[in-house]
């Protein structure tokens, strides 16, 4: 019964946050196991502080027009599983969170050890996987693997903003398949806003050590948008064996700044700023694909 949540959303008659459906604190060995979840005012499962959670053959919905609702939200948790789920939502369909500003950076939980894999998914507004934009704990140590996304606004996107602090870093995702997707893959350094005005503008968050691989898009607009910043540019950005499809709505594929990386086998061809590698970019970058194919192996 989101909807009435997401009108009172839409004409700012809200003075609170919207509930979830599911939402586990401070817990740990969670399942999440064969069950549906339709229309969520926010988030359909949010679990928060906690670890070894779980989740598998789970099916989430909300209209394409509900706004800034989430499927599965894992926020400042380690050890999460999400497998063999159906997400079709109005934002973002896998959004990998671990605080705000100074209140993440000052509890200092990070969003690590999560594993994501055979999974279909469908973000209208938002991205089908995003990082962040509050990730001011830090997120590391994520390996996706086996993903359907289809008819989203963004397929793989990473959110960030001056003032957060923390890291996303240690990154693996691979076996992706894109289907009528605008942006394929994104990093932003300037995504989303401040809770309050007690954040540090100098606390600047770091993203670098990310591997993506093996990933196929057909009818895609933007392969990809990496906008990092100026004061802490994005590092270590690794593409291989990537193909994307791009229809004739744009004719920009790729756009760059404040980002460096390595790339191999990609197309279309990705920027300047990620066809020349440095040895620390090169070395990293297949340290971390052979890594993901060593913990998939061992699962």
């Amino acid at each position: 019964m989101g909807s009435v949540w997401w009108e009172w959303y839409n004409s700012h008659s809200l003075n609170h946050s919207r509930p979830h459906l599911v939402e586990i604190i401070s817990s740990n060995s969670v399942v999440v196991s064969n069950l549906t979840f339709l229309n969520a005012p926010a988030y359909s499962i949010h679990p928060v502080y906690c670890s070894n959670v779980h989740i598998q053959n789970v099916s989430i919905s909300t209209p394409p027009e509900s706004p800034y609702t989430a499927g599965i939200v894992p926020d400042s948790s380690d050890n999460v599983c999400i497998e063999d789920s159906n997400v079709s939502i109005g934002y973002d369909a896998i959004s990998l969170k671990s605080g705000w500003d100074q209140y993440g950076i000052t509890y200092g939980r990070p969003a690590e050890k999560i594993h994501i894999r055979r999974v279909h998914l469908h973000a209208f507004s938002g991205s089908a996987i995003s990082f962040g934009t509050e990730m001011s704990g830090g997120i590391s140590n994520v390996l996706i693997k086996h993903v359907h996304i289809f008819n989203s606004n963004s397929g793989i996107e990473f959110r960030t903003i001056k003032g957060r602090g923390g890291y996303v870093k240690q990154i693996v995702i691979s076996n992706i398949k894109m289907e009528n997707v605008h942006t394929a893959i994104s990093a932003k350094g300037n995504c989303g806003s401040h809770p309050d005005d007690k954040f540090d503008p100098k606390a600047l968050p770091l993203l670098n050590h990310i591997t993506l691989k093996d990933i196929i898009g057909t009818n895609i607009t933007i392969a990809g948008n990496f906008s990092g910043i100026e004061e802490s540019p994005f590092t270590d950005i690794c593409l291989s064996n990537i193909t994307l499809s791009t229809n004739s709505v744009s004719s920009t594929t790729w756009e760059c700044s404040n980002v460096s990386g390595f790339s191999d086998s990609v197309l279309p061809k990705p920027c300047q700023e990620l066809s020349k590698p440095s040895n620390s970019s090169s070395s990293s970058c297949f340290y971390l694909m052979s890594l993901g194919e060593q913990k998939s192996a061992g699962l």
